[in-house]
């Protein structure tokens, strides 16, 4: 089977397709037959040796994709085969609290990516994916729309009418829009592209604020609540960004913090915490039971993740680069 692989180095043009033995599926695990996967920054971030430098070669790179169900393992008998399924971000991380060793079962990062024609997965650590999505926009579904589900949905109780405030237009603030719109919140999208906002206003956002153009973004978001801010903070910026999402959220608002697009930054001033009773909270990803409830919500309301371009297996160098240009709007994803 081919696998794309980092063989001795790091480095977008260092990966390679290569010609792996077909895995058997060993107890309690599956064997699938891949068919679509999607990016995010952090398979960037694992291909450049920044997200973990100290990875040991070989290494498969991306966490989400989707698939089909040609095997099991002795002992497998709640798995269908020919289900389509998708593997869970968090192997281990069923329910419940999140633990060490639930946090260091992520594919693609720590133990073994999904980027090869077949994968085999614990039985424990997969779920159907909702019928009328295509492959391409189920395979979006591990982490990005996870992580904005964990952050709007199970901690953050998103409710009607409260104003969500969406950083960027990439796979989470999308998702976080989408969530945010199907629970009757207003959300505020920022963006350094007029274009962008454009899209993300006829995808629901209310409001669009173009950061280059008007850099005290977190004013102009208090504007538009009437001087008393927004209620919840979808923080992908990281340092870079998060003084200015505790001066846009409300008195005793909250902050996911989700992403750091904007890199470190010296400094950041923890004093309005304290003072405005902001709650800020890091999300990674989320359980298979939370990936359960998002899924229902997706299948009610037909939503479709929103696709920005595909590629072809063998192309993830150029999709890889396409997303570090930074010029995609939504998910970036490859096909078989």
């Amino acid at each position: 089977m081919k696998v794309v692989e980092l063989q001795n180095a790091f480095g977008i043009d260092s990966l390679t397709v290569v010609e792996r033995p077909e895995p058997k599926p060993a107890p309690a695990q599956v064997l699938i037959r891949m068919r679509a996967w999607s990016l995010n920054y952090r398979d960037l971030m694992v291909a450049k040796g920044l997200y973990n430098p100290k990875l040991k070669f070989p290494i498969v790179p991306l966490s989400d994709g989707v698939g089909e169900v040609v095997a099991l393992g002795p002992g497998v008998n709640d798995v269908r085969i020919g289900a389509r399924v998708a593997g869970t971000f968090l192997q281990k991380w069923v329910a419940g609290e999140v633990t060490d060793a639930k946090a260091k079962s992520a594919l693609g990062g720590g133990g073994p990516g999904v980027l090869a024609e077949y994968v085999v997965l614990e039985a424990d650590g997969l779920i159907p994916v909702p019928e009328h999505l295509s492959d391409e926009e189920a395979a979006t579904l591990p982490c990005a729309a996870l992580t904005s589900w964990h952050a709007l949905v199970s901690a953050g109780h998103v409710q009607a009418g409260d104003t969500v405030l969406v950083q960027g237009t990439g796979g989470v603030s999308l998702f976080a829009l989408q969530f945010a719109r199907m629970h009757g919140a207003r959300v505020i999208a920022t963006s350094s592209s007029d274009d962008k906002l454009r899209r993300a206003c006829e995808l629901g956002a209310s409001d669009g604020i173009n950061y280059k153009t008007t850099p005290d973004w977190d004013e102009a978001a208090r504007a538009l609540t009437g001087g008393v801010g927004v209620d919840h903070v979808i923080e992908v910026g990281g340092a870079g960004t998060l003084g200015k999402s505790m001066k846009a959220v409300r008195m005793g608002g909250r902050i996911s913090l989700i992403g750091v697009l904007s890199g470190a930054a010296a400094g950041v001033n923890p004093t309005p915490l304290l003072m405005k009773t902001i709650c800020l909270q890091g999300i990674f990803v989320g359980s298979r039971e939370m990936f359960e409830a998002m899924n229902r919500a997706i299948a009610l309301h037909k939503m479709r993740p929103v696709v920005d371009r595909v590629f072809g297996f063998a192309e993830i160098r150029e999709a890889l680069k396409y997303m570090e240009s930074a010029g995609h709007f939504g998910k970036i994803c490859l096909r078989l």
